[in-house]
């Protein structure tokens, strides 16, 4: 029997570099799904504060930085990007590390890319940095994030890895092409 290889979501796939946009793969520590319960809210975002640097994320916002955010990803819910969190009293916390596929997008064409795929307003008074929304690439449920004046953090599910990487390549050359 063969020894198992722990292998990333994107492994193989990435980097790409086409045009003016490179995408590369980021692999996180650990990504924990952290839901305050109700009344808990300011308790659990202190203690977040305190384990990782970063408050709990007001709704379509992220908070933290490159190896430690936290991402708001649906009502009441944020994923935590970074280190293994210790247990929050008054939150429900779920390891989901090996559930995503995160990328960074980035370059002077990651927003024309992004442009064809994603169904929101990229413009900079619209999705600023600091900006985090539940959307759709193609046909995928993706979680965006604007982390930087050309750079996008984009999370699918895990399974989806390949489609992810395939439809921004398809867009990377279309916008590429374009010249």
């Amino acid at each position: 029997m063969g020894d198992l290889i722990a292998k990333s979501a994107c492994d193989g796939l990435l980097p790409l570099e086409i045009g003016g946009a490179t995408l590369t793969e980021i692999v996180f520590d650990a990504i924990t799904s952290v839901a305050p319960w109700r009344g808990h809210e300011q308790a659990v975002s202190d203690a977040l504060k305190s384990q990782m640097g970063a408050a709990f994320p007001a709704p379509n916002r992220s908070t933290g930085k490159a190896k430690s955010r936290a991402v708001w990803s649906g009502r009441g819910q944020a994923l935590v990007l970074g280190p293994p969190l210790e247990p929050i009293a008054g939150a429900a916390m779920t390891d989901q590390t090996d559930a995503w596929a995160c990328v960074a997008l980035e370059g002077p064409a990651a927003r024309d890319v992004l442009a064809r795929l994603v169904p929101i307003d990229l413009r900079d008074g619209s999705f600023k940095r600091g900006h985090a929304a539940r959307t759709q690439l193609m046909h995928m449920s993706i979680v965006l994030m604007r982390t930087g004046a050309d750079r996008y953090g984009i999370m699918a599910l895990r399974s989806m890895a390949g489609t992810l990487v395939h439809d921004l390549e398809t867009a990377m050359e279309a916008v590429a092409a374009r010249g």
